[in-house]
């Protein structure tokens, strides 16, 4: 079994000029927790998780109103805090082979991708997805 036959496609990036607010408003969109971040060719240039975006958000003890905490989320360019070094796969890669990289190095999703475009993304819950068909 290959990536490609698991992994979830289309995958809505974000761009390395997007705000954390258009980040929060994707992850909330799409019920997602990874975003990949992109440049103008749609070459991988970076990954941004949920907890990346919780670490940049004031915590919810600090006396700040949701307004201000939007108006400092849409201050903040993805770039600033974005991943840049991110493992990735091919979509021919092997299945098994991206899940035992996924276990080994504790990370919960490898962007796909092919002569450097992104084409899709493979997380744990496509692992399960797959795990409760094959039971069935």
């Amino acid at each position: 079994m290959r990536v490609r036959d698991i992994m979830s496609a289309p995958v809505f990036a974000v761009s390395h000029v997007d705000t954390l607010k258009d980040v929060e408003k994707v992850m909330e969109w799409r019920h997602v927790r990874h975003v990949p971040v992109v440049d103008d060719q749609d070459e991988l240039v970076g990954l941004i998780t949920h907890r990346d975006l919780l670490q940049a958000c004031v915590s919810s003890i600090a006396e700040i109103s949701q307004r201000e905490q939007d108006a400092l989320l849409r201050a903040i360019p993805v770039a600033e805090i974005m991943k840049d070094a991110v493992l990735t796969v091919s979509p021919d890669e092997n299945a098994r082979d991206a899940a035992a990289l996924m276990l080994d190095r504790k990370i919960g999703c490898l962007p796909v991708v092919e002569e450097r475009r992104l084409v899709g993304i493979l997380t744990e819950a496509d692992f399960v997805r797959y795990l409760l068909e094959i039971l069935q």
